[in-house]
């Protein structure tokens, strides 16, 4: 299956809401909540795994996109979801992702991810 067969494939990763997802906004909140950024890497990973399980040895994807948008809060361990479907390939290297993070039905964070596919050499 080559990477442009995967438009449509979706994928799901559960994660806690701790360590470096946290921020506290520099000592203004009383206890950390998830972070933009943490949020945002959430996305990105999720993405990155979709995309590896539908690439050759020797390739990879980086990020060069984002356009989110963080619509909810979530608190110190919380347990969310990173939502991401492949939704498009363009010239067989660059990948769009429709991308969504949530905490049970309760929506914290939605938009556009994109990865460019890259290849590399794979140590003998």
């Amino acid at each position: 299956m080559s990477i442009e067969d995967a438009v449509g494939t979706e994928r799901e990763d559960e994660f806690t809401v701790e360590g470096m997802l946290l921020t506290d906004v520099g000592g203004l909140l009383a206890s950390g909540v998830l972070s933009t950024p943490g949020m945002i890497g959430m996305m990105e990973r999720n993405c990155a795994l979709l995309a590896q399980e539908h690439l050759p040895e020797g390739s990879a994807t980086v990020g060069f996109e984002v356009s989110i948008k963080h619509v909810g809060g979530a608190g110190e361990g919380a347990e969310c979801v990173a939502w991401a479907r492949l939704d498009e390939v363009v010239e067989g290297r660059k990948l769009r992702f429709a991308v969504e993070v949530r905490e049970g039905d309760r929506v914290l964070g939605v938009g556009i991810h994109e990865r460019r596919k890259i290849e590399f050499n794979v140590a003998a």
